[in-house]
C-alpha cells in the first residue's frame, strides 16, 4: 500500500518530482526520461509508467526554460521508435516462449488479448493509435512482433507514431502548461490527461462487454 501511495504521488505530482530532478542532476534528466519512455514502449512488463502527463509535464518544464524542448523532443521521439522496435524484435524473437514460462505472471494475458483485438480490428493504424492509449501502447508491438507484422510498414508506422505523441504531448505542454490556471492546477490537469487517455479503452472494454453479453 506504501509503494502504492508513493507511485500515485509521482504520477500526480510530475511535475514537482521532475523540477526537483532537473535541480539535483540537470542534463541527466534527459537521459532518465529517455529511459523511461522506451522502457514504457520497449518492456511489455512496463505499462505503468506515465507516459502522457509525463510528455505534457516536460513540455511544460521547457515552457519555463527548465529544459530545452529542441533536445528533448528528438530524444524522445528516438527513445518512443527504439523502444517500439525493441519491442516488437521481443516479440517476434522471443514472444511464443515468454507467453509459455514463468515472465506470464508478469505480462497479463487479458492485457495481451484487448490488444490482439484492437490490433486485429485497426490493422497497421493501431501502431499509431496505441500510441496514444495506455496499457495498449507497450503491448501493440510486442503483438505486432507475435503477429509478424510485415517490418517494413512496422517501421513506417512506429515512426510516425512515435513523431504524433512525443511532439502532440510535448508541444501542449510548451504551449499551455504555463498558463496561470493550469500551471495553478497542474495536479489536477495530470488527472485529466490520465482519465482521458483511458477513455477510448473504456469505452471499447464497454463495447466488447456488450457484443458479449449478446
Amino acid at each position: 500500500m506504501e509503494l502504492l501511495t508513493s507511485f500515485l504521488d509521482i504520477v500526480l505530482h510530475l511535475d514537482a518530482h521532475l523540477l526537483a530532478l532537473v535541480q539535483e542532476y540537470g542534463v541527466w534528466v534527459y537521459a532518465i526520461l529517455f529511459v523511461i519512455i522506451f522502457a514504457e514502449t520497449g518492456l511489455v512488463v512496463a505499462p505503468f509508467l506515465p507516459g502522457d502527463s509525463l510528455l505534457f509535464v516536460t513540455g511544460a518544464l521547457c515552457g519555463m526554460g527548465s529544459l530545452q524542448l529542441e533536445i528533448l523532443m528528438p530524444l524522445l521521439i528516438v527513445a518512443a521508435f527504439s523502444g517500439d522496435n525493441t519491442n516488437y524484435w521481443v516479440g517476434r524473437l522471443l514472444g511464443l516462449r515468454l507467453l509459455n514460462h514463468a515472465s506470464q505472471k508478469l505480462i497479463k494475458h487479458e492485457h495481451l488479448e484487448k490488444t490482439h483485438l484492437f490490433f486485429d480490428k485497426h490493422g497497421g493504424k493501431t501502431i499509431i493509435f496505441a500510441r496514444f492509449l495506455p496499457i495498449i501502447r507497450t503491448f501493440a508491438p510486442f503483438v505486432a512482433g507475435i503477429g509478424t507484422m510485415n517490418y517494413r510498414s512496422f517501421v513506417m508506422f512506429s515512426a510516425l507514431g512515435s513523431v504524433a505523441w512525443i511532439g502532440s504531448l510535448t508541444i501542449a505542454g510548451y504551449f499551455f502548461g504555463n498558463i496561470p490556471i493550469i500551471k495553478n492546477n497542474l495536479t489536477l490537469m495530470i488527472l485529466v490527461i490520465i482519465v482521458v487517455s483511458f477513455i477510448p479503452a473504456i469505452l471499447e472494454f464497454i463495447k466488447h462487454r456488450r457484443q458479449a453479453a449478446k
